[in-house]
């Protein structure tokens, strides 16, 4: 049985548009090359066509037997010689001559030579003819020819050439290395339009952890989709919308979630997109992106890290010079916004980490009506942001405890979370597992926060036993002091810049006393007082904990109001200004007293914590021997050592 007949039709292929342009490209660099060529192809193009000699064979053949009836020197370089009729017969003469009927010749030019220069032309002539009488000479004119082709083509190929490099620019340098950005166009808008099927795959689904951020973003969705629900009650859906929160908190995820969901066009691009070194760019690209806006409305307009464009006008203008270019932008997009012309239908989406940079008159009700608050996610958040990244992984017969994972992991934003996952797979990975243990979730957890162990560290025992009776130190003082975090590890294992590390379990508090500031400096000072205790010598290894225990001491001081002798005031800055200002906002006076509470405060921290060690020295002493021989040892081990924490 025969089989049917399938008739396929060739397909175009995707990269057909860029073979076009390539070709179209070919062309142009052909035709550039028959340009160069040009000047030898244009004597195919000139009167006659002469036989090309030399001076010897002119002299020899033609010269010496009289046959030359004359000699036309053109543009003074070139000889073109005219043989006389009577020599039509001669064998030599007469491929050149070739007789037409009626016994007339070619009419000429028959020969030529180039003459090097007119001086040395008539010096050989003069030489060759002179036995002859001058009658008999041969006739020698000189004529100025000049190349229509060659002056035609002077005029034409400069214009051809500037008007394919121009339009070649203005399609966006295609080709020509400018990477598709057209000089022609730097004023337009740079933004990425997402729409129909090109919109973004991510969903409210994907976002787990912002229920309170949803709900306020889902409203804005919900009226693009259904504005009649809103507008019969006279409400207005606000024109702006502003994310806030640190980084990793899901702030521009929450932005694709709703270019996802909104179901209308979506633009995106970065506030440093507006910023250019050429003067106007910034606010020609805001009309721009604003008329394009308007032309798909309803739309979104998505500006991620807006601080880049929206800093308060005038803020750091001394230590960074003026810049009237990126005030100028501001200005346009706070025109744009809600300016004498209405936006009606374009919603405002941005994000940022720096709110407090932000110009007053861009936050404003009327440009960004609704700000949303994002925080690092507590137990219950991260829970449900564990299981979101979870679902892509190998997991074992017996899936990782998600709550486990969510309260080992406490001040970890939703990127931390992504993070750790995917740290995890690469530790399996590693190991040559197929499945995706708790272990590998640990190990995970230890890099992220201290750094990837260093077992091939050199450390001499000296170095090896100070380091154990530091970290012992710092062990044994949050134990004992009962408002520091839980101790969950410590290890003397090398990692990242530390030699040491103890880890802690954060509780899920938001405020916090001044006992319990107090108590932090302790146990940060605990591995410096242990060097002394035990030493009787201090050694360089405290530089981190001395570091931290100042800026803890100088907030209770400066910014908490914790000292007595300060009172309670604070010189904290919410707006961002202290580290660009001129001077600090006290006295030098108070400056000297903040400086002197501050050494007081740590100084009585610190001799609180010898007095602590010097109290369990022994069981510092049999911490500090397991750790040299265990290297890390956990919340059992620090049980049997020092005895169950009392709460």
């Amino acid at each position: 049985m025969s089989e049917p007949l399938v008739l396929i039709m060739p397909q175009q292929p995707d990269n057909a548009n860029g073979g076009k342009k390539k070709s179209r490209i070919g062309w142009i660099y052909i035709a550039m090359l028959a340009i160069l060529f040009l000047p030898y192809l244009s004597r195919f193009f000139s009167s006659g066509n002469p036989r090309q000699i030399i001076w010897n064979e002119f002299e020899n053949k033609i010269l010496s037997r009289n046959a030359a009836d004359s000699i036309d020197v053109v543009n003074n370089e070139v000889a073109q010689v005219y043989i006389k009729k009577a020599f039509a017969e001669d064998p030599y003469f007469k491929p050149v001559l070739k007789p037409r009927p009626g016994g007339d010749i070619e009419p000429g030019p028959h020969y030529a030579f180039n003459i090097g220069s007119v001086e040395t032309l008539e010096r050989k002539l003069d030489e060759a003819q002179r036995a002859l009488p001058a009658e008999q000479r041969v006739k020698v004119t000189y004529t100025k020819r000049p190349n229509m082709l060659i002056n035609i083509l002077s005029w034409v190929v400069p214009l051809a050439f500037l008007f394919f490099f121009f339009r070649t620019l203005a399609k966006g340098g295609g080709g020509m290395g400018m990477g598709g950005a057209s000089p022609f166009s730097f004023g337009n808008s740079t933004a990425t339009l997402q729409k129909g099927a090109d919109r973004s795959p991510v969903s409210f689904k994907d976002v787990a952890g912002l229920e309170e951020a949803k709900q306020e973003v889902m409203e804005v969705v919900d009226f693009l989709k259904d504005p009649g629900m809103y507008t019969k009650l006279g409400a207005k859906i606000p024109r702006g919308v502003i994310i806030i929160g640190p980084p990793g908190t899901g702030k521009t995820l929450l932005a694709k979630a709703v270019a996802g969901e909104a179901g209308v066009p979506f633009f995106s691009l970065s506030g440093s997109e507006f910023v250019e070194m050429f003067v106007g760019i910034g606010a020609s690209r805001v009309r721009d992106l604003f008329r394009r806006a308007k032309e798909e409305a309803p739309c979104i307009i998505f500006i991620d890290e807006i601080d880049a464009v929206g800093r308060s006008r005038g803020k750091g203008a001394f230590f960074a010079g003026a810049n009237d270019e990126r005030e100028n932008t501001l200005n346009q997009l706070l025109t744009e916004m809600d300016g004498f012309s209405t936006n009606s239908g374009v919603i405002v989406l941005a994000a940022t980490n720096r709110a407090d940079m932000l110009d007053a008159a861009l936050l404003r009700p009327g440009r960004f009506d609704r700000r949303i608050y994002l925080e690092l996610p507590d137990l219950v958040e991260r829970e449900a942001i564990f299981n979101v990244h979870l679902r892509p992984l190998r997991q074992a017969e017996v899936p990782v405890d998600v709550h486990f994972l969510a309260s080992q992991t406490p001040g970890f934003s939703g990127a931390d979370i992504a993070n750790i996952c995917n740290e995890a797979a690469l530790f399996a990975a590693r190991r040559k597992s197929e499945k995706v243990e708790k272990k590998d979730f640990l190990e995970a957890i230890d890099r992220i926060v201290a750094g990837l162990e260093k077992r091939s560290k050199i450390i001499s025992p000296e170095e090896k036993k100070i380091i154990a009776f530091h970290e012992a130190g710092h062990a044994v003082a949050s134990w004992f002091l009962k408002r520091v975090d839980p101790l969950i590890k410590v290890s003397i294992i090398p990692r990242g810049k530390s030699l040491g590390a103890a880890w802690y379990l954060p509780e899920e508090r938001q405020l916090k006393t001044a006992g319990e500031f107090t108590e932090n400096l302790c146990a940060a000072l605990g591995g410096r007082a242990a060097e002394e205790l035990i030493f009787g010598e201090i050694s360089s290894g405290a530089l981190d904990d001395l570091e931290k225990a100042t800026k803890e001491a100088y907030s209770m001081v400066a910014y908490y109001g914790f000292d007595k002798k300060i009172g309670p005031v604070s010189f904290y800055d919410s707006g961002g200004n202290q580290e660009a200002g001129f001077q600090k906002p006290y006295s030098e006076e108070t400056g000297k007293l903040i400086d002197e509470e501050v050494r007081k405060l740590v100084e009585d921290a610190y001799r609180q914590t010898i007095g602590l060690l010097e109290e369990h020295k022994a069981e510092l002493t049999r911490l500090a021997e397991l750790l040299l021989q265990k290297e890390t040892v956990f919340k059992e081990d620090l049980e049997a050592v020092l005895g169950v924490r009392r709460a």
